[in-house]
């Protein structure tokens, strides 16, 4: 150590160092072992009870045949919107 150098010049340098590097590594060890937990506690099948089961196939679709005054409004109804554009 020179002898130009104070204590508290070098504690002003090391103990910051060591704070991020300890902070860093902690860091890292809690993301890697949160990682490892996540993939141990959700195997492929397990489900979440709170969720309802999901469907395999949607909702049957409905289909309504309209009136050629429907088609000739929905036709002015697009074209008013096209040409906003």
């Amino acid at each position: 150590m020179p002898e130009h150098v104070s204590i508290l010049l070098w504690f002003g340098v090391v103990l910051p160092a060591a704070l991020i590097f300890f902070c860093a590594v902690g860091l890292a060890g809690y993301r890697f072992g949160l990682r490892f937990e996540i993939r141990r506690r959700q195997p492929g099948g397990q489900r979440l009870p709170a969720l309802p089961a999901q469907r395999s196939a949607g909702p049957h679709r409905e289909y309504v045949e309209l009136t050629p005054a429907e088609r000739a409004a929905f036709a002015g109804l697009m074209r008013q919107l096209s040409d906003g554009y």
